[in-house]
């Protein structure tokens, strides 16, 4: 069964933590509602600089921030981008307001990706 993922890498303040956790509980729960199988957040534990490129490089980290780490699963991308579309139309979702989040969103990054091995 191959799926579809978005993933997420941005940088949190230490202070805004709590506020993010609390705003991703509640966006996983429109994304799950309007019908993806997995929405997963994580926080940075062992992520170190690189010589090259990193987590913290990429997002730009800053001393008193956390590395997120963040992941949607669908089963297609076809079911990915349906779902999209409605969870952006939710009131719950569409009322954000850039200055609203508690982390700069031009320091994040994401993509979609297709599944090559699933275990």
């Amino acid at each position: 069964m191959s799926r579809y993922v978005d993933g997420f890498v941005l940088a949190v303040p230490k202070a805004n933590l709590e506020a993010y956790r609390k705003m991703a509980e509640e966006a996983g729960k429109v994304w799950m509602e309007h019908g993806a199988l997995e929405y997963i957040e994580c926080v940075g534990d062992d992520v170190q600089p690189g010589k090259v490129t990193s987590f913290p490089q990429a997002v730009q980290l800053k001393d008193d921030e956390v590395v997120i780490f963040s992941w949607i699963v669908y089963k297609s991308r076809q079911q990915r981008d349906e779902i999209n579309e409605k969870v952006m139309k939710d009131s719950r979702i569409a009322g954000y307001k850039p200055e609203d989040m508690p982390f700069d969103g031009m320091r994040m990054f994401w993509g979609g990706f297709e599944t090559v091995v699933e275990l």
